[in-house]
Parts: C-alpha cells; sequence; structure tokens
C-alpha cells in the first residue's frame, strides 16, 4: 500500500513540477471560469440580442455649403434623437470629432513629434458651434408639430459636446436638437479626410463633417472617449437627408442615393448612368476629355445644391471636385435589387491598371461578400481617389490617388468589407477595433481568394507571420494605448488570422462560415460587445471555444507545437508505433501530423484541441506497417507556430 502511494505521490509532483517549470497549463488554458458575460435581459448568453434589447436611434437633416475661397464648410443640422432606453436622459452627448484637427486639443497634444498616419500638427482647425436648440416633440395638436423647447445649457469639451436639458427625455421620447456649424478644412484629417491638389482642381474628402450623437447603450451608458485618431468611430444608426451645396463644376458623390440627378447631371450623364446600372462593364459618366467641358455642367455660373437620403445608416460621407473622371456599372445582389458600383477620380490616377478599373473592383467584392455574408444594403458604392490612404464610411469609400494594380484592390477591397464590419455589424471601434480591422482582414483574404479567379491572390506561410504576433501586448487593448508600431498586428493581422485558424483548424469551413452569418443576422445594424461575437461563434458552431478567446484575445500566449519520439510496439514497427507531441508553449491547438512510412505510405493524423485537458504532453497510438521516416506537424503551413525545429521528426541515424 506505501509503495503504491509513492508511486502516485511520485506521479502526481511530477506533474505539478512540469506545470510550474512549463509555459504549458492545462488548467489555466483550460479553465471553465473564463470570463463569459452572462446573460441578461438585453444581451443573452447564447449570443443573440436579449429579449429587452434596445438602441437609441439619431435621424438626422443636414445642410453644408463648400466655401472654396475660404477653405471651409458651413451649414447646420437637426438630430432627432428617440430614446429607446429604460432611463431618463438629462442630457444629450454629441460628438465634435472636427476639433481633434488642432494644436491645443487632447488629440493634438497626444500626437508624436514624427506625427504618423493619425497625426495633425500645425492646423488650428475645429467647429464654431452656434444656435443650439433643445426641443421635445409631444403629441401634434390641429395638425401642426408640437415642440417644447427644453434647452438648457451646452458645453463643449474637446470632441465631445454636451446638450443639458431643462427636462429629462423619457423611454419613447423624441427630442430634436439644431445647431448651425462651421469649420476650416485640414488638408489632411488624420488618414480620415482632407483635401488633394491636382491639375484640374481640388479633390475634397469630407467626412467626421457635422455633429454627430454619441452611443447610449446598456453596457457603458454614454459611450464618450474623446477622439483622438487611432480608434474610430462608435455611432447609433438612423436616417439622413442631406444637401451640399458647391460651386457650379463640381462633382458630389456621397453616402446613400442621390435624389435630385435632374437638377445637378446633365442630360446624357444621366443616359450614361441609366445605362451603366444595367452593364457588366464599366460605363464612364464624365470622361477626362469633359472635366473642362461646360457642358459636362447643366449650368456655367454658380453653385449648385446635391441632394441625398441614406436610411438605417450611422453616418455619412461625400466627396466633391471639379476634377473628376466619373464611372459606373451594375452591381448583381442576391435579392435582384438595383445597385451601382461607381469610382471618382483625377485624371492623375486615371489608367487601365490604376483607377479605370476601380470600379471593377467595387463590383468585384460587393457581390462577394453580398454572397457571403449579408446582402449590401445602399443602393450605391462609390471609390474615391484622394489624399486619404484608406477609410470608410457607409456607401462610399476614400482610397490613395496614388494606388493602382494589387494595391488599388487591396484598399479598396478592404475599405468596402468594413460595409460589413462595422457599418452593418455596429460594433464599438473606439473600444474593439479589431471587432471590424482583423474580420475585415479576415474576410479580404478570402474576396482577394475569389476575385478574378485569384489575379491578386497569394498564400501566405502563418509560420513567418509568427514573430510579428507576439510583442507582449494582447489584442483585447484600446487602439489608443496600442504603441503605433504595433496596431496593425493587434487590429489587423493577428485577429484576422486568429478567424482564419478558427475556420480551417478548429471549426471547419462549413461551421464557421456558418456561425459568421448568424453572428451578422443577429446584429446587423445593432451594438454588439466581444461577448456577444464570443457566444454566437460558440452557440452557431457547436464548440466551447473559451480556451482560444483566452490564448489568442486576451493573452498574447504563443503556439509550439513539437513531436517529442516515437516508439514502437515490442520494438517492431510493422506492430504499430507510440508516438508523443508536446504543447511547450501556452497555447492549446488541435493537431495535425503527416506521417510517411519507409513502404511509401503517407498518413494524415488529426488530434482534437482536448488532448491537451491532461497536460503538456500526448501520446496516440499509430497503425505503422514499416518504420517511419518523417512527422511533419502543421504539413499546410497553418498555425503560426513560435518554433519550428521542432515541428519535423526524423529518426535519428
Amino acid at each position: 500500500m506505501r509503495a503504491k502511494f509513492l508511486v502516485i505521490l511520485t506521479f502526481f509532483s511530477y506533474q505539478v513540477f512540469a506545470q510550474e517549470t512549463g509555459k504549458f497549463n492545462n488548467l489555466d488554458a483550460f479553465n471553465p471560469m473564463f470570463n463569459y458575460q452572462t446573460s441578461t435581459a438585453y444581451r443573452s448568453a447564447s449570443g443573440n440580442p436579449g429579449p429587452m434589447y434596445w438602441q437609441n436611434s439619431a435621424d438626422y437633416k443636414i445642410n453644408a455649403t463648400l466655401d472654396e475661397a475660404n477653405n471651409r464648410v458651413f451649414g447646420d443640422v437637426q438630430i432627432t434623437y428617440t430614446n429607446n432606453s429604460p432611463d431618463q436622459l438629462s442630457f444629450i452627448w454629441l460628438q465634435l470629432d472636427q476639433n481633434q484637427f488642432n494644436d491645443n486639443s487632447r488629440g493634438g497634444k497626444t500626437t508624436p513629434v514624427q506625427q504618423g498616419r493619425y497625426g495633425n500638427k500645425g492646423f488650428m482647425g475645429g467647429y464654431e458651434i452656434k444656435n443650439v436648440k433643445a426641443e421635445k416633440k409631444g403629441a401634434a395638436k390641429k395638425g401642426k408639430a408640437n415642440q417644447t423647447s427644453v434647452y438648457s445649457a451646452h458645453i463643449i469639451d474637446d470632441t465631445r459636446m454636451q446638450v443639458r436639458l431643462s427636462e429629462p427625455v423619457n423611454k419613447g421620447e423624441k427630442v430634436v436638437i439644431s445647431l448651425e456649424f462651421g469649420f476650416d478644412i485640414p488638408a489632411y484629417g488624420s488618414d480620415r479626410m482632407g483635401k488633394l491638389t491636382t491639375q484640374n482642381g481640388i479633390v475634397y474628402e469630407l467626412a467626421q463633417w457635422y455633429p454627430r450623437v454619441c452611443v447610449y447603450d446598456d453596457v457603458e451608458g454614454w459611450n464618450v472617449l474623446p477622439y483622438l485618431g487611432a480608434g474610430e468611430f462608435y455611432l447609433e444608426y438612423g436616417d439622413f437627408e442631406y444637401n451640399v451645396t458647391v460651386p457650379f463644376d463640381h462633382i458630389v458623390a456621397g453616402s446613400g442615393e442621390l435624389i435630385n440627378p435632374s437638377e445637378v447631371l446633365t442630360k446624357k450623364q444621366i443616359e450614361r448612368l441609366a445605362a451603366a446600372a444595367k452593364s457588366e462593364k464599366t460605363v464612364v459618366i464624365r470622361t477626362a476629355e469633359e472635366i473642362k467641358d461646360p457642358a459636362s455642367r447643366p449650368k456655367t455660373s454658380g453653385m449648385l445644391t446635391w441632394k441625398f437620403k441614406c436610411n438605417n445608416s450611422r453616418d455619412v460621407a461625400f466627396t466633391t471636385s471639379r476634377s473628376f473622371i466619373w464611372d459606373a456599372s451594375a452591381i448583381n445582389l442576391p435579392s435582384g435589387k438595383p445597385c451601382l458600383a461607381q469610382s471618382v477620380y483625377p485624371v492623375e490616377s486615371a489608367g487601365n491598371d490604376a483607377w479605370g478599373r476601380s470600379t471593377e473592383y467595387v463590383k468585384g467584392c460587393i457581390e462577394f461578400y453580398s454572397s457571403y455574408l449579408y446582402e449590401y444594403p445602399y443602393p450605391v458604392a462609390t471609390n474615391v481617389a484622394g489624399i486619404v490612404g484608406g477609410m470608410e464610411y457607409p456607401g462610399i469609400v476614400f482610397c490613395s490617388s496614388r494606388s493602382k494594380g494589387a494595391g488599388l484592390w487591396g484598399v479598396t477591397d478592404h475599405e468596402f468589407g468594413h460595409i460589413w464590419f462595422p457599418m452593418i455589424v455596429g460594433s464599438d471601434e473606439r473600444k474593439f477595433p479589431w471587432m471590424d480591422e482583423g474580420f475585415n482582414t479576415f474576410i479580404n483574404g478570402l474576396s482577394t481568394k475569389h476575385f478574378n479567379n485569384g489575379e491578386y491572390y497569394r498564400k501566405g506561410n502563418a509560420q513567418q507571420l509568427a514573430p510579428f504576433f507576439h510583442r507582449g501586448t494582447p489584442i483585447m487593448t484600446r487602439p489608443d494605448v496600442v504603441a503605433a508600431s504595433e496596431l496593425g498586428t493587434l487590429a489587423y493581422r493577428k485577429p484576422g488570422y486568429g478567424l482564419t485558424m478558427l475556420r480551417e483548424v478548429v471549426l471547419g469551413e462549413d461551421r464557421f462560415d456558418y456561425a459568421l452569418r448568424e453572428y451578422i443576422k443577429r446584429w446587423a445594424f445593432k451594438h454588439p460587445t466581444p461577448f456577444d461575437f464570443f457566444h454566437t461563434i460558440e452557440d452557431a458552431g457547436g464548440e466551447d471555444l473559451g480556451w482560444f478567446w483566452k490564448s489568442w484575445i486576451y493573452n498574447d500566449w504563443k503556439i509550439d507545437q513539437g513531436v517529442k519520439e516515437v516508439r514502437y510496439v515490442g520494438n517492431d514497427a510493422a506492430k504499430g508505433a507510440l508516438i508523443t507531441v508536446e504543447n511547450l508553449e501556452q497555447m492549446p491547438m488541435p493537431v495535425k501530423l503527416k506521417i510517411k512510412e519507409s513502404n511509401g505510405t503517407e498518413s494524415v493524423v488529426d488530434l482534437p484541441v482536448e488532448i491537451w485537458q491532461k497536460g503538456p504532453s500526448w501520446t496516440f497510438s499509430y497503425p505503422s506497417k514499416s518504420e517511419i521516416t518523417e512527422i511533419v506537424i502543421d504539413p499546410e503551413l497553418v498555425l503560426p507556430d513560435t518554433n519550428l525545429k521542432n515541428n519535423t521528426w526524423t529518426p535519428k541515424k
């Protein structure tokens, strides 16, 4: 009895010693107490919106004028804000993003000397706000709207504005906030907006151009993080009507649908657009030769007002220039709804290997994502060549005027991929950029593989990426806290590749694709948290993935799988082999091995992640018929293994 006890104690001591000295800890990796979000009436533990899920809405009516001579936009906005929450709201917070483009702003003061992509130094911009009003909507009286002033005061603090109310907005009530605004246009607005000088005029890319309501949700209440540049946006959904007044010789493109084409286009342009709407090939709406032709505009002096509407959107943006070539073609949506792909660009960007193929790229990626994920929700998809390297807004994206070939395809595909994340699935980019940039990076790989039979597709090697994935900072880190050199990895590449591993290694294509589509269907035009995503993928994919979220998202755990040894039953390879594999780093993953025998037999063995639940090594039996000459872990190079020296086993000579 004592001897047996000593054997058990010795084994137990070995296990504890192995866990303390090795990097892999099975108890930690597979701890069932992973900090999941618990089920509430608002958000179910299944990943669904709960039976009492709510979100507020904001409808906008905006008028804006471009004052070219003074490099300025001015206008007014009326916001109808609906409180669907169970709370009384005594004030409303607005975002004033233009206030970041100022050396005295928090964004300006926290911009490094070298500036970088999100830098904006030496420009004293920001909003001029006046005539702020707030009126509460009541029941109509005698056919007339009944509105009572509830404005008390407003304060502006950096990129946020609080409108204080004399009486609260209760559940189900609406408040109408109106104000006038104006701002000077920055030449380079942190790669979100700006202006590009071309030989035929300036290309203006206008975004963050009107005050917008902050999100009030069931997770945090008012979301009022100041805008510093790196973290993007978190916005409420609503319907937009906006009018843009510009010089007569400009062409304007914006989010949503142009509703007054007869007032701002020529008869020939309207005819060409009608032809493009039925064409699989790109149709030129305004040629390079027509840019300086007065006949390409419906009037020869003064100003023109372009009117747009965009429903169930979280934002709108627009571009305007007298320098635009304009082309378009039809997009084929699964439902058969009409949809137009179009591009506007200066002559410097024209060419068959450059922006002359832009509309083809727009059409290709929109059709792919509409089929694979969820149908594109807007009537038009516009690509704009300008100073912005790459930025997305509902129905319109800004891409570098210098892009061409694979580069133009890549940036176009990426920015339009954002229509799904976060324009349709409205996650919080200020806190969780990986939920839009990472998801988008993942779907971009599938889209590129599909486009034109893989014209620009190049299969990557995950093992080459491993050194870049692990620098000590987890994915679940706010973007404004992340070092600029790490943002591309933590927001884009690493989470994107995490989804690839879930699809190709853990769940398989069918289960993963079904679960991802279910997530989009559940949270389209809503506000999911990371846990809503985790729960949905597990719920629809049928897998407990707490170990994956903990390893890849919440921690910077590495992967290192190795073949430790091979032993033959009775020292006879013909009787079978006992193969031992090891997990030497903290992250567990399923194991795939390619095994070669001296008789020419080749076999692939798949082992589930659960082999690591008992500890850092696992021995399995393999029905060999002859000596094993080679074993390769991860033969398809899917895992970003950090140590390749132990991935291949060959017998010692």
